[in-house]
């Protein structure tokens, strides 16, 4: 990606510097618990699902964020320490992509007759407090509505490179722009309205309305890499197909069968590697708002 020199957002709250000494009651209270869990076939299947869990999330985070290791009063000691030039690079770099975000859905928003709030981006280290309840890295990237901010612990990259084997710095802003997708769905009323309509309903059901939004950020996502591409011309020849390689290495049955589970479609809140792709890639050749309506019709 052609990214330096860019304007950066005035949108970034970074906290990397505020370090979180313990995990607090909720999460103290599970590790006890542990060793009683493995010495049974339902507590195995129990922590099975856990850990599923926890990759689903660290794989493009969620719209609602549970609370990690939760609950319990949390003991915080801040201390600062300097940041790396690695890490200083990174920030910058996210802070590219989150402005061009925003020229974006500025322009689309504008298209639409709506005028766009900009989200806030924070940049974390190990854990984080937020209005939607304090979070584990673990969790991954997630956007909380009750702030209209974005969540990502840097880290997360490494994850990606490492063990997705989706590396490279497009694959990155697709995560940052993933997110953003999910603040558009906020600010036009579809994730309450996906909240209303599972209201109710059977967990197979919740979960099915949750795969066609997360979908829809990805085709968001896609929607500002379109842009990005032919109005700023800011992508390599091969930043497409690291994006590809990303939403690929996500997808629900993949990550299944990473964690050693069965495929159970019922489960799935993300959609498929080829969902992910596809309506990734949908938002990325149309470049227009209309194409990711992924609530009709088949996924």
């Amino acid at each position: 990606m052609d990214w330096r020199g860019r304007r950066r957002s005035s949108n970034i709250e970074d906290r990397r510097g505020d370090n979180i000494a313990s995990a607090g009651a909720g999460g103290a209270l599970l590790l006890r618990f542990i060793p009683m869990l493995l010495g049974t076939r339902t507590g195995r299947w129990i922590l099975g699902i856990g850990v599923l869990v926890v990759l689903g999330g660290k794989m493009l985070g969620i719209d609602l964020l549970p609370l990690l290791l939760g609950g319990g009063q949390t003991v915080s000691q801040q201390s600062q320490r300097p940041l790396s030039p690695a890490e200083q690079e990174l920030s910058e770099f996210v802070s590219v992509v989150l402005a061009d975000t925003e020229t974006t859905w500025h322009q689309i928003f504008q298209s639409i007759g709506r005028q766009y709030q900009e989200p806030t981006l924070v940049l974390f280290s190990n854990r984080v407090q937020s209005a939607c309840g304090t979070a584990s890295s673990a969790v991954g990237p997630f956007y909380c509505p009750g702030d209209q901010q974005v969540y990502l612990d840097l880290s997360f990259f490494n994850d990606m490179k490492q063990q997705l084997g989706a590396p490279g710095d497009f694959a990155q802003a697709y995560v940052v722009a993933h997110e953003v997708g999910h603040h558009v769905q906020t600010l036009l009323g579809i994730s309450q309205k996906v909240r209303q309509a599972g209201a109710g309903r059977s967990q197979a059901e919740v979960n099915a309305l949750s795969v066609r939004q997360e979908l829809q950020a990805d085709c968001f996502a896609g929607l500002w890499g379109h842009a990005a591409n032919t109005q700023r011309q800011m992508l390599d020849p091969d930043d497409l197909d690291e994006a590809l390689t990303a939403a690929s290495a996500i997808g629900d049955d993949r990550l299944q069968r990473r964690a050693g589970q069965d495929v159970v479609p019922d489960s799935f809140t993300h959609g498929t590697s080829a969902q992910r792709v596809k309506w990734f890639k949908r938002g990325f050749d149309s470049g227009d708002i209309t194409a990711c309506d992924t609530f009709a019709g088949p996924l």
